[in-house]
C-alpha cells in the first residue's frame, strides 16, 4: 500500500511537472536528491561505525547486563505470565536494553527471537497473546536514552550540534512507552469485558 501512495505522488509530480513545462526542474531534483541520498548514506557508514563500536564495548564491558538487570522488575511487572528464566524474557530485557541505548539495529533481532518465544507460550496460535500485544506497543514506543541513528543523521546533514536531541528524545520516548502501556493495559481489560 506504502509503495502505491509513494508511487501515485511521484506520478502525479510528472504530470503537474509535463503540465506546466518543468520537467528539467524535476529532473534536476531527482538527480540532485539521489547525489545528496548516498553522500549522507557514506556518512552515516561511519558514525553506525562508531555507534556500532560502542554498543560491542557496552556488551563485553558487562553494561548491558546492568541495563538488564534495571529493567527485570519493569519486564516482570509487563509480562507476569511469562516465566523468569524463560528464552522469552530473555530477548525481551535484551531488545529493551539495545532501544534503550539508542541501538534499534541490534534490538531487531532480540524483538524477533521475543515474538518467536513468546509465540511458543502462546494457547492459541492464530490470534497474538496478551504479552504479544504488550511486547508489541512497548517496543514500538521504546524508551531511548541516546538517539544514535538521529544522532548520526543529523551529523550526516551537517547539523552544528547533532546531539542536542538527547533531552527532547527521552521526554518523547518516555510519553510515549507510558502511553502504550497505559493503552495497553486498558485494552486488555476492556477486552476481557
Amino acid at each position: 500500500m506504502v509503495n502505491l501512495i509513494w508511487f501515485l505522488m511521484m506520478f502525479a509530480g510528472l504530470v503537474v511537472a509535463a503540465l506546466t513545462g518543468r520537467v528539467e526542474a524535476v529532473t534536476a531534483a531527482v538527480f540532485s536528491s539521489a547525489e545528496k541520498a548516498v553522500s549522507i548514506a557514506f556518512s552515516l557508514v561511519s558514525v553506525m561505525t562508531f555507534w556500532l563500536g560502542m554498543m560491542k564495548l557496552i556488551e563485553e564491558s558487562g553494561l548491558i547486563n546492568w541495563f538488564v538487570r534495571v529493567l527485570r522488575p519493569l519486564v516482570n511487572f509487563l509480562f507476569p505470565r511469562v516465566p523468569r528464566d524463560h528464552p522469552a524474557m530473555h530477548a525481551i530485557l535484551m531488545n529493551m536494553s539495545a532501544n534503550l541505548l539508542g541501538m534499534g539495529n541490534a534490538a531487531t533481532p532480540f524483538g524477533l527471537k521475543a515474538m518467536q518465544e513468546l509465540q511458543k507460550l502462546n494457547h492459541n496460535s492464530s490470534t497474538a497473546s496478551d504479552e504479544m500485544c504488550t511486547f508489541l506497543a512497548v517496543n514500538t514506543s521504546s524508551l531511548t536514552l541516546v538517539p544514535t541513528t538521529v544522532i548520526a543523521l543529523r551529523a550526516a546533514t551537517g547539523s552544528l550540534n547533532p546531539t542536542e536531541i538527547v533531552g527532547t528524545t527521552i521526554v518523547a520516548t518516555l510519553c510515549a512507552v507510558t502511553v502504550a502501556i497505559i493503552t495497553d493495559r486498558i485494552l486488555r481489560r476492556l477486552s476481557k469485558i
